[in-house]
């Protein structure tokens, strides 16, 4: 069979077309994936950025969050001490009154009574051996300064200002004459008062060795009223 020239540039024209085909497909698939993979990249990228901002913001409001906790820690802590100060000085208030004998005073404490001494040597001076106000003094002092709320001689409560003084065989307090034997009495904690009372060389010893009878009790309860005269609201 004769080969016609037609033919030849039909097949080569065919080739050639085939070839052009197949490269446009080629150049056409992979501008196709680098724009799907561009596509993706961006994609990343903006999710990126998001995840990066919200972090930012994150971070913002958790500082927020510190700073405010912390203002509320200052707040609480402001208001525990006004609370503290203010409970103080209502328990002070209370403490004055009561030192001013303006509310009744009830609770544990003990009884102190000083009696002249029974037994008084003929060639001695009497004045030996009965009770004066600077034994009084002494027991005072030391109720007090072993923490007694409040004290009261003979049933007479002791204000902040209250004096004693000797006249003669008895003994004033604020003006009150009161015979012996001197009931002493001061709530407190019992144990505490009668330690600070009979400690060796204490005051109990020192009044005995001024020939004063000396006899403490503890008691369950003691009331004192509020002094004469004093409004108790």
């Amino acid at each position: 069979m004769r080969v016609n020239g037609k033919h030849v540039i039909l097949s080569f024209v065919t080739l050639v077309l085939g070839f052009l085909i197949s490269f446009s497909y080629q150049l056409t698939s992979g501008k196709t994936e680098n724009i799907a993979e561009s596509k993706q990249w961006q994609r990343e990228y903006e999710l990126r950025e998001k995840l990066i901002r919200l972090e930012e913001t994150t971070d913002k409001l958790q500082q927020e969050l510190t700073d405010k906790q912390q203002k509320i820690r200052e707040i609480e802590a402001d208001l525990a001490q006004q609370e503290k100060s203010f409970k103080t000085i209502v328990e002070d208030v209370e403490k004055l009154r009561m030192f001013a004998g303006e509310v009744q005073v009830k609770g544990p404490g003990i009884e102190v009574t000083l009696a002249d001494s029974s037994y008084v040597k003929l060639e001695d001076n009497p004045n030996n051996y009965i009770v004066h106000d600077g034994h009084v003094h002494k027991v005072v002092n030391e109720l007090l300064t072993a923490g007694a709320r409040a004290i009261a001689i003979n049933g007479q409560r002791l204000m902040q200002n209250s004096y004693i003084a000797c006249i003669g065989p008895v003994i004033s307090v604020d003006g009150n004459e009161h015979n012996a034997p001197f009931v002493i009495s001061a709530i407190g904690d019992p144990e505490v008062l009668f330690s600070a009372l009979t400690i060796v060389q204490g005051v109990r010893d020192q009044l005995v060795m001024d020939n004063v009878e000396v006899k403490i009790e503890k008691k369950v309860e003691l009331i004192f009223e509020p002094y004469l005269g004093v409004k108790n609201d």
